[in-house]
């Protein structure tokens, strides 16, 4: 089982840089970054929250399941 983070698709799609997200969000740019590239274990339902709001997006549009191939 796999959640692939799509946040790099949208943030292109809004042509939005991590820079300018993280600073509309509240959180380090590094943070960003470690989203992007689905590096975290969690995310918080507030950040996620704000991620949505800032890029008028839904939740699905940033998380992706994918299973596993067995």
């Amino acid at each position: 089982m796999a959640i692939i983070v799509q946040l790099d698709v949208m943030l292109a799609k809004r042509k939005m840089r991590s820079k300018e997200l993280a600073e509309a969000i509240g959180i380090t740019e590094q943070n960003v970054s470690l989203l992007k590239s689905g590096k975290v274990r969690g995310v918080r339902f507030d950040t996620l929250e704000k991620i949505c709001a800032v890029l008028e997006c839904q939740p699905g549009d940033l998380l992706e399941y994918v299973p596993d191939g067995d």
